[in-house]
């Protein structure tokens, strides 16, 4: 299923609800919760509670509007800002952040964040702790040279990029120039998250194709290095899910430091 085009999440008309729904959701049978929910929240559970993240500011740039791979970070950060490329993407996570009529409902995540720090009575708890640590959902634009022109936001301590990369990239080169402008937001010494899919090349939402960059682990390592970060813990599970409304092989997760 690689021939013919296919929309750019960022670019095209992009259904958010569906997107969160087919992938996200705690519906029977949803074939991609190891890959998509277990996998990123054990492994930032683990970043984040064995100490290998610290700081007060965390900057969330990822794919859809997704907030599972959060609830870890919000017992280590005071102030979480959440940037979204797409408008949609930008309002449903605001409707679920001010608990609004229709919001998607995250208690899955919730229950799962809970039962990994032995907590699995909080769940009301872990929920709240999360949206209270989030301050700002802001929309960026990778057109420009700082993505939140005309707002300046203080230098993160740790960013989180979850399926962004490879969702907004053409080539080789385009993703070294989007990783080089999710760095700059990155204080020298802090932390970048990557959670992504190796070795894809589509997924599907609302009946049609989006585009995925194809890349693999040396990819993305490489790319880290050459941006001047050294990688301190990665993760790489292969595909667990069966589903055709998606072709990549493999999940990864990747912490890195920035050394300059």
């Amino acid at each position: 299923m690689d021939c013919g085009p296919k929309k750019f999440y960022h670019k095209d008309d992009f259904d958010s609800r569906d997107y969160i729904d087919t992938y996200y959701s705690d519906k029977p049978g949803m074939e991609f919760a190891d890959d998509s929910l277990k996998f990123p929240m054990m492994n930032c559970h683990y970043v984040f509670s064995s100490g290998f993240v610290k700081g007060e500011v965390l900057i969330d740039l990822s794919l859809a509007s997704f907030v599972h791979q959060l609830y870890s970070a919000c017992d280590v950060v005071k102030d979480i800002i959440i940037l979204k490329l797409n408008e949609k993407c930008n309002m449903e996570t605001s409707r679920w952040k001010g608990a609004h009529t229709g919001a998607f409902n995250w208690m899955h995540a919730s229950a799962h964040a809970a039962k990994l720090e032995g907590k699995s009575a909080q769940i009301q708890d872990k929920e709240m702790q999360l949206k209270t640590a989030i301050s700002h959902v802001i929309s960026c634009d990778f057109e420009n040279e700082n993505i939140t022109h005309p707002v300046v936001l203080p230098p993160a301590d740790c960013i989180i990029s979850g399926l962004i990369l490879e969702a907004i990239s053409k080539d080789e080169n385009d993703y070294m120039r989007n990783l080089d402008k999710i760095s700059k937001l990155l204080r020298p010494g802090g932390n970048l998250i990557l959670a992504g899919l190796l070795n894809a090349s589509y997924y599907m939402v609302g009946g049609e194709k989006f585009h995925i960059f194809k890349c693999d682990e040396s990819f993305v390592k490489n790319a880290l290095c050459k941006l001047g970060f050294v990688t301190d813990y990665c993760a790489v599970q292969r595909r667990r899910s069966e589903s055709k409304l998606t072709d990549y092989k493999d999940v990864i997760f990747i912490t890195a430091c920035k050394t300059k």
